[in-house]
């Protein structure tokens, strides 16, 4: 039986809001599907070079009431970076906070504008611990 990973679903209640950001942590739209008859729109987006590995935004263009306030059942995506100390500072400066800094020079959380939680992890080994980040409390939940 083989098995192959075609996307994580987050329905989301923004659309320009959600896109923008997932647009600050690198990812780029690969497809977008728009249906007039069932009214809702389904967005693709992906790391560049990683096109075989999206998410895919719903959103209804009627709203979407039963779409909870905090989607902590949901988990997590999780994204590698080069950077997280760059990558941090770049979404902060861009008004994303910061709900768990990377203290350890390793992992991080901040959440999209649907309390989607987003883990970033640094590729490879652990940077150095370093100022801002760690001495920062954490903000939220993450």
């Amino acid at each position: 039986m083989g098995l192959t990973y075609l996307h994580t679903m987050v329905r989301v209640k923004d659309l320009e809001k959600s896109m923008a950001f997932y647009e600050l942590l690198g990812l780029k739209e690969t497809r977008r599907y728009e249906s007039e008859a069932g009214r809702f729109t389904l967005l693709f987006l992906a790391p560049p070079g990683q096109e075989d590995a999206p998410i895919e935004l719903t959103y209804n263009w009627d709203g979407d009431d039963d779409l909870p306030s905090d989607s902590r059942h949901f988990g997590h995506l999780a994204y590698g970076v080069d950077n997280i100390y760059e990558t941090c500072q770049h979404l902060q400066d861009n008004g994303v906070v910061i709900n768990r800094p990377p203290r350890d020079g390793r992992m991080a959380f901040v959440r999209s504008p649907d309390n989607i939680s987003v883990e970033l992890l640094q590729n490879g080994q652990a940077l150095e611990p370093a100022e801002p980040w760690a001495s920062m409390e954490s903000a939220g939940h993450w």
